[in-house]
């Protein structure tokens, strides 16, 4: 009878997992959807931050938290008018202030989920920068999660390298120059580091763009 329970018990959390998983990618792929010039965009930071949290000795438990972050981290994009998120032109200063509400609208969309790891809170933390220069709370150095530190790198790198409305892509070589440059100012040290790392030495590639795989 134990036994019995026992599997019972491992069949419901293996179903909650399936679950969990099915919701993440129905929200990731909702996001991509709506917003098809950073389509791939999240998947292509979830495969960096993982790897960057490899590199740096985290747990399978802090790795599966970030690459569930970096899936979600636009979910808050939802709210910005998509004129706004494709436009081809610079931003004005109320478009911007909408774009800076994507972190707390993440938050609040995903912290209803439940997760065993902060991951609404490291969605809020990914545009803080060491400096305190981010949003939308303006955090420094300790005050920010490891793990959002990862997601904000990972974040920047893809970006930066990649085609966006208002510029073409501007490659890998000046992500990683904008990473070096601003290390210890806006980005952790560590974090810098091991992402500068994995593409000079050990030849970190994304794989040809996809679509978010369906768990």
């Amino acid at each position: 009878a134990a036994k019995a329970a026992e599997e019972a018990m491992q069949e419901r959390l293996e179903r909650l997992q399936r679950t969990l998983e099915g919701t993440v990618w129905a929200l990731a792929t909702m996001a991509e959807k709506r917003d098809p010039y950073t389509a791939g965009h999240q998947q292509r930071v979830a495969q960096l931050a993982s790897a960057i949290a490899g590199k740096m000795g985290l747990s399978a438990k802090r790795r599966e938290a970030i690459r569930i972050a970096a899936l979600l981290h636009d979910i808050g994009k939802v709210y910005v008018p998509a004129e706004i998120l494709n436009k081809p032109g610079q931003l004005t200063p109320v478009e911007m202030d909408l774009i800076k509400t994507h972190p707390q609208v993440g938050k609040d969309i995903v912290r209803a989920i439940p997760f065993d790891a902060p991951v609404a809170q490291i969605i809020l933390q990914h545009q803080e920068r060491l400096d305190g220069s981010g949003y939308p709370n303006g955090l420094e150095r300790d005050a920010i999660l490891l793990e959002a530190k990862i997601l904000a790198v990972a974040d920047v790198v893809e970006a930066i390298a990649s085609h966006r409305p208002y510029r073409p892509a501007l490659g890998i070589t000046t992500a990683l120059e904008e990473i070096a440059q601003n290390r210890g100012i806006y980005y952790d040290e560590e974090v810098v580091d091991a992402c500068l790392e994995l593409f000079t030495r050990d030849n970190f590639r994304w794989p040809a763009d996809e679509a978010i795989p369906r768990p």
